[in-house]
C-alpha cells in the first residue's frame, strides 16, 4: 500500500526553495573540484543526483513531501549550482560516476537508496549497481538500455556545434526562445514552470556565468553513448527494488521503453504520470513523491 502523504503548506515549499539561496551545508572534495552538499528531513538516507542542466535544487519541489519521512542528500554535481570547478576539472560521465561513489564514502552511507532524474539516474546506476550498501532506487526519466531516441540525438548533435553554450546561455533568457520544443519546450507541459525558480536557479546562471555555460557544453560535448548501451548490463548488478516514475508524454525518454526497461531489473516496477513530461518531479511533485516513498522507505 502506498503511503499517503500531506500536501505541504506554502511555508515548507518556500523554505525548500529557501535552502538553495542559501550557502551549502558542506563541500565534498572529489576530483578536480568539490560537490555542494545540503541535507534535509529525518529517517532512512536517501542520495539525490540530478541531472542537465540543473543542480540540487530540482528537487525542490519533492524535499517538502519526502523530508518527514527520510533523511535527503542533495548534491550539486561539479559544474552545477554551487559546485566549486575551474576550467582544469575533467567534467564528463565518467567523472560524475566516481564522484558519486566518492560521496557515498564520504558521507559514510551504509544503508542508502539513490534518486535519480534525467542523466543524474544514468550516472546513479553506474555509480552504486553493486554496491552491497544500497537498499533502494527511484529513477525518473532517465535514459534507457535501448538506447538513445531520435530527439534525444537530435540535442546531441545540436550541443556538439561549435559556440553551443554561448548560444545556450543567450537563449534560455528569452521566454519565447526557452519555450520553443528545440530548447526547453518539450521538457514541460506547463511551459509557464521554465519560468519563476526554474529560471532563477538554472537558466539565469547558465546566462550570467561564464563558468557554468563552459561546464554546461563539457558535459554535453562529452557525452559518451557507451554508458547508455552499457545499462542492460549494469541493471543486472542491481538487486535492490527500483521504483521508475515516468512522465506520459516525455520525447527525450520514451515511455514505452520504460515499460520494456522494468524487466531488465529483478525487482522494478513503473508509475507513469500523465500528461507530464521530462521534469515530472517538478510539474507533480506530490505524486512522484508518493509513488517513490514506498520503495525509499522498504515498505512496498
Amino acid at each position: 500500500m502506498n503511503a499517503r502523504i500531506e500536501a505541504p503548506t506554502n511555508f515548507q515549499i518556500d523554505h525548500a526553495e529557501d535552502l538553495f539561496r542559501r550557502a551549502p551545508e558542506r563541500y565534498l572534495d572529489v576530483e578536480g573540484g568539490q560537490i555542494a552538499y545540503r541535507r534535509v528531513g529525518t529517517g532512512p538516507d536517501v542520495l539525490f543526483v540530478h541531472g542537465w542542466p540543473v543542480s540540487g535544487a530540482t528537487f525542490r519541489g519533492l524535499l517538502p513531501h519526502l523530508a518527514p519521512h527520510v533523511t535527503c542528500h542533495v548534491l550539486d554535481l561539479v559544474g552545477a549550482g554551487d559546485s566549486r570547478f575551474d576550467r582544469a576539472t575533467p567534467i564528463s560521465l565518467e567523472h560524475h560516476i566516481r564522484s558519486i561513489r566518492r560521496v557515498v564514502d564520504l558521507l559514510d552511507l551504509k544503508n542508502y537508496a539513490v534518486v535519480g532524474h534525467d542523466s543524474g539516474g544514468m550516472i546513479a546506476r553506474h555509480a552504486v549497481a553493486g554496491d552491497p550498501r544500497l537498499r533502494a532506487m527511484g529513477l525518473v526519466n532517465t535514459e534507457q538500455p535501448q538506447g538513445l531516441n531520435w530527439r534525444f540525438r537530435q540535442f546531441l548533435l545540436m550541443a556538439k556545434l561549435p559556440g553551443f553554450a554561448s548560444l545556450l546561455g543567450w537563449a534560455v533568457m528569452r521566454k519565447s526562445l526557452r519555450r520553443s520544443r528545440f530548447l526547453l519546450g518539450d521538457c514541460f507541459a506547463d511551459l509557464t514552470l521554465i519560468d519563476g525558480a526554474f529560471e532563477e536557479f538554472f537558466l539565469a546562471p547558465l546566462h550570467d556565468d561564464a563558468s557554468r555555460r563552459w561546464a554546461a557544453g563539457q558535459l554535453v560535448h562529452s557525452f559518451d553513448t557507451k554508458y547508455v548501451t552499457e545499462l542492460a548490463q549494469v541493471h543486472q548488478r542491481i538487486d535492490v527494488p527500483v521504483q521508475l516514475v515516468w512522465g506520459e508524454h516525455d520525447p527525450f525518454f520514451p515511455v514505452a521503453w520504460a515499460r520494456e526497461m522494468v524487466d531488465t531489473f529483478a525487482n522494478a516496477r513503473l508509475h507513469v504520470v500523465p500528461k507530464a513530461k521530462l521534469f515530472v518531479h517538478e510539474e507533480c511533485p506530490a505524486q512522484v513523491a508518493e509513488a517513490m516513498l514506498p520503495t525509499l522507505l522498504g515498505t512496498w
